[in-house]
C-alpha cells in the first residue's frame, strides 16, 4: 500500500484509526477458551467488529511469541485472515526488530516475503546498516522507532548533544539519508503531546505511527493539533482500550462502540483537513 491509497482510505473511512491486536491468552473472555484457536477467534471476532472504523490493524508480536509455534500460527491466521477478507486495511507487524544486516534482511524477508505484510516497526540503534535492508521492498514500510510513549522513553531518546540536538531528533534526521516518506514512518507516543512541533520541524511530510491514546492517556485532539499534515499524516493505535472493552460474550460489539467513538472523534478533526 503506498502513501496516496492510504490517504484516500483515510478520506473514504474518515479515520485514521489503528487497532492494536495486542491478544493476551489471559485476558480474552473465558468462554472463547474452548475455541481451537482462541487467539484467533478472539481477533477475527475484534477484526470483523471494528473493520469500518479502522484503516490499520497491528498486531504486537510478543503476545504471540509467548506462545511459541502455536501463536505463531495464531497470528499468521490472523495475517491471512486481514489480507483475504479486508484487502483495504493497514497490516503493521509491531516486532521492532533490528540487527546487523544480515540479520536484518532475514528479519525483512519474515515479514515481507514470507508473510507480505504492510510495514514492519524497526528499532534504529544500530545504524544504518540495520534498517536499510527493510527498505528495499517496494510498497513496503519501515515504521522508525523515534519518540515513544513509555516513560523510560526519558532515559535517552532526550539526550542532549553539544549542539542541543536530542537523540530522537538525531534518528529523525539521519535516517531522511535511508528512506522518504514513501516508505519510512515514525513512531511518536501520543503522551509527547507538544513534542509533535518538533517532530514536524524535522520530519513535516511523513506518517507517524501514534500510541499512547486510550489506557496511557494521550490526547488525541492535542496529536492532531500539532502532529496533522496535509495527508493528515497520522495513524493513531488503540488497543487495550479497545479490544478489552468487555469481558463477556459481547466483547466484540463492545469494541465496535469503542472503535466507533474514536472514529467518530477523528472525523471531527479532519473536518478541516477534508
Amino acid at each position: 500500500m503506498n502513501k496516496q491509497q492510504l490517504f484516500e482510505n483515510i478520506k473514504k473511512k474518515e479515520s485514521f484509526l489503528c487497532v492494536g491486536l495486542d491478544t493476551d491468552i489471559k485476558k480474552i473472555p473465558e468462554h472463547l477458551l474452548n475455541e481451537e484457536d482462541p487467539i484467533f477467534a478472539f481477533n477475527k471476532a475484534i477484526i470483523d467488529a471494528t473493520a469500518p472504523y479502522c484503516i490499520a490493524f497491528k498486531p504486537n508480536l510478543a503476545f504471540y511469541e509467548s506462545m511459541g509455534v502455536k501463536g505463531w500460527i495464531s497470528f499468521e491466521k490472523t495475517i491471512k485472515y486481514l489480507k483475504q477478507s479486508y484487502p483495504d486495511q493497514f497490516i503493521i507487524a509491531d516486532a521492532k526488530r533490528g540487527d546487523i544486516g544480515n540479520t536484518s534482511a532475514m528479519y525483512a524477508r519474515t515479514f515481507f516475503e514470507e508473510l507480505d505484510i504492510d510495514s514492519v516497526t524497526v528499532a534504529p540503534y544500530m545504524g544504518e546498516d540495520s534498517v536499510t535492508p527493510f527498505l528495499t521492498y517496494p510498497n513496503k514500510w519501515v515504521i522508525l522507532l523515534a519518540l515513544t510513549s513509555n516513560k523510560g522513553s526519558h532515559d535517552f531518546q532526550l539526550m542532549e548533544d553539544n549542539q542541543g540536538e536530542r537523540l530522537f531528533e538525531k534518528v529523525l534526521r539521519t535516517s531522511q539519508n535511508w528512506g522518504n516518506d514513501e516508505n519510512m514512518m515514525y513512531v511518536v507516543g501520543a503522551t509527547q503531546g507538544s513534542m509533535f512541533q518538533d517532530i514536524r520541524k524535522v520530519v513535516p511530510n511523513h506518517f507517524l505511527l501514534v500510541p499512547g491514546i486510550g489506557a496511557q492517556g494521550g490526547s488525541l485532539e492535542e496529536v492532531c493539533r500539532y502532529g496533522m499534515n496535509a495527508t493528515c499524516g497520522l495513524i493513531v493505535n488503540s488497543s487495550r482500550a479497545i479490544i478489552y472493552a468487555d469481558k463477556s460474550k459481547n466483547f466484540a460489539q463492545a469494541a465496535a462502540a469503542e472503535a466507533k467513538k474514536v472514529q467518530e472523534q477523528m472525523a471531527e478533526q479532519l473536518k478541516a483537513l477534508l
